[in-house]
């Protein structure tokens, strides 16, 4: 199969999305199967569209537009996935919902990353139908699970959270939370937390230890330093910082929110604004049958590649299979665009890299 990802690979920490395109790419590369990321050529055998909106606003390579032009001018038998994991419920925004499932016309099936966020889109008026749930998963070649000794009587619980955004929906007023019951006597010397990620300098964590966003192996290595995750994260409709950290043997703290507890229930503790000591004291006494339990967590980027796999190849058998045409001189001059347009970006991607990496090593507050 020819298969084109509309996003952009890039190396070294970034969202979740990123990862998504990352490890599907390797796990249809390693089946066999022809991986691109444009449509500049003419016999792709499905497309699947990770994000419509434009490049300026995220790291998609194309949108549902270019995916019509397609159809219409080169490869009318091309299947189309949609895979969503955004929601105007996440960041407080008005338009990406109805944006989304404008664009899902395009789609003959749309994949979404928890039933919580399927639902938001069904009640909108997503034909059920064409929809499923594939939950996500981190790299299980990464992110190991083990077990940290931990003792009771050591000095100090290891707390911990990453995140690459610094939106403030990402739990930061829980993290305020913990940052100041460090300073209280029932935690005072018994507690530390470390945030890893993007920071805003604002939200003024005086007893939290900030490292700077990590990658692959890295991560991994700082997150089994600690004893505990937390994510207080506010309608995140899948996330993979918790993934991570529950691949990694860490238990989970999160609040009833979004599509996490689908990922979280069993493997970690709920908990809210009230009850949070409570919890964490009861966490800190179970922490053993957790973290064994844990060994048994289902959801790394091999299953969720698989079950992406498993229907991209259904779609695929169900379109009649007929040679393609000879392509228009619309669809010639449509192709050779995306071609020149892709290595632009390409080139553009180095160089907006070689900038980060220059403005990062300046910059000062990272530890």
């Amino acid at each position: 199969m020819k298969i084109s990802i509309g996003s952009k690979i890039i190396e070294g920490p970034w969202g979740g999305g990123n990862l998504f395109a990352i490890n599907l790419s390797k796990y249809l590369s390693d089946k066999g199967n022809d991986v691109i990321y444009d449509l500049s050529e003419p016999d792709i055998d499905l497309i699947l569209l990770t994000d419509p909106r434009s490049r300026s606003e995220s790291s998609s390579t194309f949108n549902h537009i270019d995916i019509l032009k397609y159809k219409k001018y080169v490869n009318p038998n091309v299947s189309v996935v949609q895979r969503i994991n955004e929601c105007d419920e996440r960041k407080n925004t008005s338009n990406i919902n109805d944006f989304y499932l404008e664009a899902s016309q395009v789609a003959d099936h749309v994949v979404f990353v928890s039933k919580w966020l399927q639902d938001i889109y069904i009640n909108k008026g997503m034909d059920n139908d064409k929809t499923s749930v594939i939950l996500a998963g981190a790299n299980p070649d990464i992110f190991t699970f083990s077990i940290n000794d931990f003792e009771e009587e050591q000095t100090k619980l290891k707390i911990v959270t990453h995140h690459w955004s610094a939106h403030f929906n990402k739990g930061f007023k829980i993290y305020k939370l913990i940052d100041e019951l460090i300073d209280t006597e029932r935690f005072k010397d018994k507690i530390e937390f470390t945030y890893v990620g993007n920071y805003q300098e604002e939200y003024n964590l005086k007893n939290t230890k900030i490292v700077k966003p990590l990658f692959g192996k890295e991560l991994a290595n700082e997150l089994k330093k600690h004893d505990i995750y937390v994510t207080g994260s506010l309608n995140e409709p899948s996330g993979n910082h918790h993934i991570e950290a529950s691949q990694s043997g860490l238990p989970v703290m999160y609040i009833n929110s979004g599509g996490i507890p689908e990922y979280c229930e069993g493997f970690g503790v709920e908990f809210d604004e009230i009850n949070f000591e409570e919890r964490l004291i009861y966490l800190k006494n179970n922490l053993l049958e957790y973290r064994k339990n844990l060994e048994n967590y289902p959801f790394n980027s091999d299953k969720m590649s698989s079950e992406f796999y498993a229907l991209f190849k259904s779609l695929i058998n169900l379109r009649q299979k007929s040679k393609v045409e000879k392509v228009s001189l619309i669809g010639y001059f449509y192709l050779k665009k995306n071609k020149y347009s892709n290595k632009f970006r390409m080139f553009s991607n180095i160089k907006s890299k070689v900038s980060s990496i220059f403005k990062l090593r300046f910059k000062d507050g990272y530890q």
